[in-house]
């Protein structure tokens, strides 16, 4: 046992500042010496937008708010900076200048010289111009690949952090419920433990590199009603304890995560803003999380505006504050002079500032923005002129090679082969025929949150910023001898028909179609997917899919590429097509990766995180689902999928044989192990993902059919096998039983190695024997797969 030392203060600086000293007794003294003022400073930010002349940046306005007077409010210090590279196209280091000025001057402004936290989007890369766009979560889903999301979020914090960033508004753990929500295409799966173990991936890889990760949105904004956004929740305790919860426990627990963001529905009533059973009982009290909880954009204003349980802009923020909140984003509304008026008035008590403020202020201390020594140059500023903003100009580079070959990787790891007649790979087609609205579109590829989608197509005519060449392009390199012939058929979603005959006509005199569909990403119904662009049906948009049934009957083998943001019914061409290729927005790199499916230059590996409906108006449905939720006869509508969860193909073959159990029965507190053996019987490399289902025929309370609880990804070259043992703890079992408290019960299980949800290879039949056994959030999370050299 170690005794606690004594550390003495630094003679001449004060105890906040003073790095040698503990950060809660460094808190304290701060705490102690602010005004109730400069408390709820800390406790709210400014949305902002870096100067493209290097200058300070200057307060972004929204039609929510009013205008922002710095003068007035940096003299009582600042919490956060709102986005300063993702609001308007800048140059990176011009950016970066701007923004370490701007701390220096919010430094200097406060009597503590405390900056602000600088936070920005990086849903699916660091959304600033000229940063490397990856692919969309979906697609990190589809890898089954948790180290490469991990490695791919390293890059993406490193980039951050060197221009002055602090915090990073990723992963969305949202589990998908109803594939109709516009925001699918942020999301990992449908499946919350691919969820849970993709996006702590994605959390250990950005803060590895010094940039806090927030888990959004903390929870159920998936299970909306209809799949509308923001819609509200009608969503039972279980179905959240066991489906939507269990993402964000894993991520704090095993990923560590310093941030979470509330979402913006309510669920029975209650909207997460407001729940202090959520926000403070469960994730602080149960779960010990220390960070901090920020809000939404403008969510605790929806307390008022949306929500209706708030009277005005005090009783908002202290609503807010009750429940567990502890930063206002993006811009300070009731934070700031309504909350010092109520707790003036003995409306809200000051000690709920106080908490808040104590968890505020350990981050800014665990980042050195509290020590003596800090600096607001960032380290790509290092040695740079910084009163020379032109000279500036290009020396940060956000999308260097290595980024582009990790864009590369995951794009071509995520891109999944639905259906084959062996069509695919192409030999050396002499004519092909590119037909589609997404044929020769560049920003075909990119998510709603990447920077070209998200801010660019607010200002026309500024340069993309990053290279993305069009599947024309890349089909072109890959098929260099070949002759082809584009025609765009109709739009993405106009209905215009008048092309349809014209890309029949093209279609015939070729000798292979591949036809380009799928989604434009954008905002607010200004898109196919993405934030508030929600569907009806999952039919493909516009009249794309009359496109499709016209070139079936052209009698040319059609090969139908999918870049989109979430999965469609395809209609007969879900039968018909000689192949379909699906890519859920795989970023810059996107397209290379599918031209080298077709051409067989990349093996395919990508696994479906989210079913593809077999008609468009069966929502809302997954694989997740107990029995009542499957086909039955009872009801004419067969939510069956036409390609299930976990379905990917690939251009070798794999046998599973061999199946070992070491014993048939386990006691609840204990573990079984199975040992299987997997064989590439193909002529050419590959990788089998091997997924791990628990099924439970009784229970006490109704269970889904089954549920993924493990998968390990296996490269195997032609002809190789591995001998694969696999440990399943019993805690796997677990749920949430009828008095409310997760439970592991004594009985029969089926665990079942598969391919997909719908391709079981090997089954195994086990028991747990003894007492029923209650579980909490210490339980263990994961299977164990591991070569088995006995």
């Amino acid at each position: 046992m170690t005794a606690n030392v004594a550390v003495e203060p630094t003679p001449g600086i004060p105890l906040w500042n003073d790095p040698s000293l503990p950060a809660t007794t460094r808190v304290d003294a701060l705490i102690g010496a602010m005004t109730l003022r400069e408390k709820t400073a800390q406790l709210y930010g400014v949305w902002v937008g870096a100067s493209n002349e290097g200058g300070e940046v200057a307060p972004h306005q929204h039609d929510m708010e009013e205008a922002v007077d710095l003068e007035a409010l940096l003299p009582s210090g600042l919490g956060q900076l709102t986005r300063p590279f993702g609001t308007v196209p800048v140059d990176p280091a011009v950016g970066a200048l701007s923004l370490a000025r701007t701390q220096a001057r919010i430094a200097a402004a406060n009597r503590f010289g405390i900056p602000a936290v600088a936070h920005d989007e990086c849903l699916a890369g660091f959304a600033a111009w000229g940063a490397t766009a990856y692919p969309v979560p979906l697609s990190w889903g589809a890898t089954f690949d948790p180290d490469a999301v991990c490695r791919m979020a390293a890059a993406i914090g490193r980039d951050m952090r060197s221009v002055g960033l602090h915090q990073g508004l990723a992963p969305v753990l949202d589990v998908v419920r109803d594939a109709r929500w516009g925001r699918v295409e942020e999301t990992i799966g449908e499946d919350p433990y691919l969820v849970g173990t993709i996006g702590t991936a994605y959390v250990r890889g950005l803060q590895s590199a010094g940039v806090l990760a927030t888990l959004k949105h903390f929870v159920g904004y998936s299970a909306s009603r209809a799949g509308r956004n923001l819609a509200p929740v009608p969503m039972g305790t279980r179905e959240r304890a066991d489906v939507l919860l269990p993402p964000f426990e894993m991520a704090l627990r095993e990923g560590g995560a310093h941030s979470v963001m509330h979402a913006y529905t309510d669920t029975d009533g209650i909207p997460a803003a407001a729940d202090e059973q959520l926000l403070t009982a469960l994730l602080r009290d149960t779960w010990d999380f220390e960070g901090t909880v920020v809000a939404d954009y403008f969510g605790i204003a929806f307390l008022k505006t949306l929500h209706g349980v708030a009277a005005d802009w005090a009783d908002a923020a202290g609503t807010a504050l009750a429940a567990g909140v502890d930063v206002e984003l993006p811009n300070v509304k009731t934070f700031g002079a309504p909350l010092v008026r109520a707790v003036t008035e003995g409306r809200v008590p000051e000690r709920l500032i106080d908490r808040a403020l104590r968890h505020v202020l350990l981050q800014k201390a665990m980042l050195g923005l509290l020590d003596s020594g800090w600096s607001a140059v960032p380290p790509a500023l290092d040695g740079a002129d910084l009163d020379d903003p032109d000279a500036l100009r290009g020396k940060i580079d956000l999308d260097p090679p290595e980024n582009r070959r990790l864009a590369r990787e995951i794009a071509e790891k995520a891109v999944v082969l639905l259906s084959n007649d062996g069509t695919l790979p192409l030999p050396r087609p002499r004519r092909i025929a590119l037909i589609g609205p997404n044929a020769t579109e560049p920003t075909a590829v990119l998510g709603c949150y990447s920077f070209p989608q998200h801010i660019g197509v607010r200002h026309p005519g500024t340069p993309l910023g990053i290279e993305l060449p069009t599947l024309r392009d890349t089909l072109a390199a890959e098929f260099p001898d070949a002759e082809i012939t584009v025609a765009h058929g109709t739009g993405i979603d106009d209905g215009d028909l008048s092309g349809l005959r014209e890309a029949a006509r093209v279609a015939g005199e070729a000798d292979v179609a591949v036809v380009a569909l799928g989604d434009r990403a954008g905002l607010f119904g200004q898109g196919t997917s993405g934030e508030g662009c929600d569907a009806e049906a999952l039919v493909l948009p516009g009249a794309q899919q009359r496109l499709l049934d016209c070139l079936l009957d052209a009698g040319t083998p059609v090969i139908t590429v999918l870049l989109a943001g979430r999965p469609y019914a395809l209609g007969r061409a879900a039968n018909e097509s000689a192949a379909i290729v699906q890519s859920f927005f795989p970023g810059e790199e996107g397209t290379h990766a599918i031209a080298g499916v077709l051409s067989g230059r990349v093996n395919p590996s990508g696994r479906l995180p989210v079913s593809v409906p077999r008609g468009p108006g069966s929502q809302p449905t997954t694989y997740l689902g107990a029995r009542l939720a499957h086909a039955s006869e009872v009801s004419n509508i067969d939510p069956t999928p036409a390609f299930a969860f976990g379905h990917g193909l690939s251009y070798t073959s794999f046998d599973w044989t061999d199946l070992a159990v070491t014993a048939q029965a386990a006691p609840t507190d204990g573990e079984f192990t199975l040992a299987f053996t997997v064989r590439n019987t193909g002529e050419r490399p590959g990788a089998e993902v091997v997924q791990l289902y628990l099924h439970d025929p009784v229970a006490s309370v109704v269970q889904p059919v089954q549920r993924l609880v493990g998968y390990t990804r296996v490269e195997l070259a032609p002809g190789e096998a591995r001998r694969i043992r696999v440990t399943v703890p019993a805690d796997l079992a677990s749920f949430t039983g009828r008095d409310g408290r997760r439970v592991v019960e004594p009985g029969e299980l089926e665990v079942r190695l598969a391919a997909s949800s719908t391709d079981p290879r090997l089954t195994a039949r086990v028991t747990l024997t003894g007492a029923e056994r209650h579980v909490d959030h210490t339980r263990r999370l994961h299977a164990t797969f591991e070569e088995d050299t006995d």
